[in-house]
């Protein structure tokens, strides 16, 4: 404004001197600039400053889990997520975190957000393939690939591209959240020594899995994580499993069922992921689309972190309390893959979705097993043998 004022005073000055026509014209020229200037920074200030603020706008949303608070390095994961993104947006993209049970039970975790009740969820994609079977692959399938197998298709195999293709059509963007790694085979009050005894075996066990080892004759349970020490020990189910060692210390299960079995062909590793209303991930701005993607991979690694740094001690005091390991025998394992590819084959001649996404899965596990027999392996399996040895 003083340089404006400055040029009015020099204009009138100017004009009352008949002499200094030439200046008075160069002087209105230069002042005609300036306000020309002046006017486009003035435009430019004012159509900025929306844009910034749209950028960064205020949200809040729920997060429903489908995991107890007590189950730390899953629902612990859901925090870490949460101030991530909060501290990327200066606080302004809040994310309120809620348990099993707080809004809904955990197994309709994902049927919240299909139905628009909260803007997202921490749930186990198995969970739901009485929907469909398809949904099963988003987390784990018997005898499916490695966690960092899993990953690798995730983001760069197709996998991402697939399942939320899937997952468009009910209302669902799916983000990979947590992941637990190898899981073990689960809690029995009796040896499981050959494929016989399965039969009639009440177990408690999620998703695709369930379907597979009906064939052998057990009957499969689905139980949400909260319900299933009780279970047990009421005699509903002779049989559960979990996740590994640090988990099922905490859910209690070696005081009721002796025989701790491995591995849980069934997860290879486990996948959980941040399932996310389609119209509100979608109405997010490409900035806190990324800021959220970031989060989630921070979560999902922070989470395999933990349970890599807490098992070992966590089967150390299992076992010091009683707990008998047992690996199930190559019989059983032979005949659970058998019935696998079987069913596998059985579901993708009747759906499309799930063949499609099976075959990318399978090809690209085996393209990677073919490496990993070279240099992974073989230097884990060395390492481990010379770790007994002392």
């Amino acid at each position: 404004m003083s340089t404006d004022i400055a040029g009015r005073l020099r204009w009138n000055r100017e004009l009352c001197d008949l002499g200094g026509t030439a200046r008075f014209l160069g002087a209105a020229m230069k002042r005609r600039h300036f306000l020309k200037a002046a006017g486009l920074a003035t435009a430019a200030s004012a159509i900025g400053k929306p844009a910034i603020a749209q950028s960064a706008p205020s949200i809040k949303w729920r997060l429903t889990s489908s995991l107890p608070k007590s189950l730390d390095a899953l629902s612990g994961a859901e925090e870490i997520f949460a101030k991530a993104v909060a501290e990327a947006t200066d606080n302004k993209f809040q994310i309120q975190t809620f348990a099993a049970g707080e809004i809904v039970p955990g197994l309709n975790a994902a049927d919240a957000v299909i139905n628009g009740t909260v803007e997202m969820s921490h749930t186990a994609s198995y969970y739901y393939v009485g929907k469909d079977p398809t949904f099963a692959l988003g987390t784990a399938v018997p005898f499916g690939p490695n966690v960092r197998t899993y990953i690798s298709w995730w983001f760069f195999g197709g996998g991402k591209e697939l399942m939320n293709d899937f997952y468009k059509k009910f209302n669902i963007y799916a983000l990979p959240a947590t992941n637990t790694g190898c899981q073990m085979g689960g809690w029995f009050r009796k040896e499981i020594k050959e494929v016989s005894d399965l039969k009639g075996l009440k177990f408690r066990i999620a998703g695709f899995a369930g379907m597979i080892l009906a064939r052998l004759g057990v009957v499969a349970q689905q139980i949400a994580a909260a319900d299933i020490y009780s279970a047990l020990e009421k005699g509903t189910i002779d049989a559960a499993e979990w996740v590994g060692p640090y988990d099922d210390e905490k859910l209690g299960f070696s005081k009721i069922a002796p025989y701790y079995y491995y591995p849980a062909w069934w997860e290879g590793q486990a996948a959980g992921h941040y399932f996310i209303n389609l119209e509100k991930w979608h109405s997010l701005t490409p900035r806190y689309q990324s800021i959220v993607r970031s989060a989630a991979s921070v979560s999902r690694e922070w989470s395999l972190a933990k349970y890599d740094a807490v098992n070992p001690a966590a089967l150390r005091r299992l076992l010091a309390g009683g707990t008998q390991l047992r690996a199930f025998s190559p019989d059983i394992m032979d005949a659970c893959l058998k019935t696998a590819l079987e069913v596998y084959a059985e579901v993708s001649a009747k759906n499309a979705d799930f063949k499609s996404v099976w075959e990318s899965m399978l090809a690209f596990r085996n393209e990677q097993y073919f490496w990993w027999q070279v240099a992974e392996y073989s230097y884990d399996t060395y390492m481990i043998r010379s770790r007994t040895r002392g």
